[in-house]
């Protein structure tokens, strides 16, 4: 085989790869998104705008958002303690396996999440008697939903911090410290400032994974229309009542909603970068 050819087979092949690659990509996911957005303004912005108004999908729209402000929140602070915990006491007993732990969401699956939400707090569950009996409920209510998006969105923020923190390093803090500054004017004014776009970067997958969220929640919700339903439930149950155009207006305004988050996600990367950089 001569060397042209040898040439022209090495400038093929990544073609090839390319080509490969955005078959798969268009098969797997730039139709079938391209086909929602086609589905849902088939019979104009009229009919979209009117299915956003119906009171179900206000609904499921606004208790989404509800387990998005709370279990946000609750990660960051989990997620910036336990960053902290894990780089700045590297020695401490139990560390691999805390570290096992908190990617436990990324492994197993959402619906086993829930089971286990189930098998927790529901009426025949480890904690389910005395529930009943203080008349609290957890399972097919929104303390259930809000402990099944907590637990899936939990790893993002500490899995971001985590490098970062390792990176920084001790020095600025002990400097800190040694110039007089508390534990909480480090936090604030030191360590914070520096894991910014890092803590951002998380906070951003985290509302993401939140608002997505469909195995777990639907396992202890119920999927009561207008009081356990989140929007991905919503855009299910639509389906399955044929309401199609319904579940393809709300598939819409989620995929805009992941849409916003590549955006901002990589506009924080660039930050990221830029900052390396300097």
């Amino acid at each position: 085989m001569t060397r042209s050819n040898l040439s022209k087979k090495g400038r093929l092949a990544p073609k090839i790869l390319i080509g490969v690659a955005l078959l798969y990509l268009g098969l797997v996911l730039y139709i079938p998104a391209v086909n929602v957005f086609v589905y849902a303004f088939r019979k104009g912005l009229g009919p979209f705008l009117a299915n956003l108004t119906q009171p179900d999908f206000l609904d499921a729209a606004w208790l989404t958002f509800i387990l998005a402000l709370i279990s946000v929140p609750v990660n960051t602070v989990f997620g910036l303690c336990a960053a902290w915990a894990l780089t700045r006491n590297n020695n401490f007993p139990g560390r691999a396996f805390i570290l096992s732990i908190i990617d436990l969401p990324f492994s197993i699956s959402p619906v086993v999440a829930g089971l286990m939400i189930v098998l927790l707090y529901g009426r025949n569950g480890w904690f389910g008697n005395w529930l009943i009996e203080n008349d609290i409920r957890v399972v097919f209510a929104l303390p259930g939903m809000v402990l099944a998006t907590t637990f899936v969105s939990m790893p993002f923020v500490a899995r971001e911090v985590i490098p970062v923190l390792e990176e920084l390093g001790h020095d600025q803090e002990e400097a800190a410290r040694t110039l007089g500054a508390r534990d909480w004017q480090i936090f604030w004014r030191v360590t914070l400032p520096n894991v910014r776009w890092g803590l951002l970067y998380g906070l951003i997958l985290t509302n993401a994974r939140a608002m997505g969220e469909f195995g777990a929640v639907s396992v202890v919700s119920g999927n009561i229309a207008g009081k356990t339903q989140s929007l991905p439930l919503y855009v299910e149950d639509a389906y399955k009542q044929y309401q199609t155009e319904a579940a393809y207006s709300a598939a819409v305004i989620l995929g805009l909603l992941a849409l916003v988050t590549l955006v901002l996600k990589d506009i924080l990367e660039k930050k990221t970068k830029i900052k390396e950089v300097e």
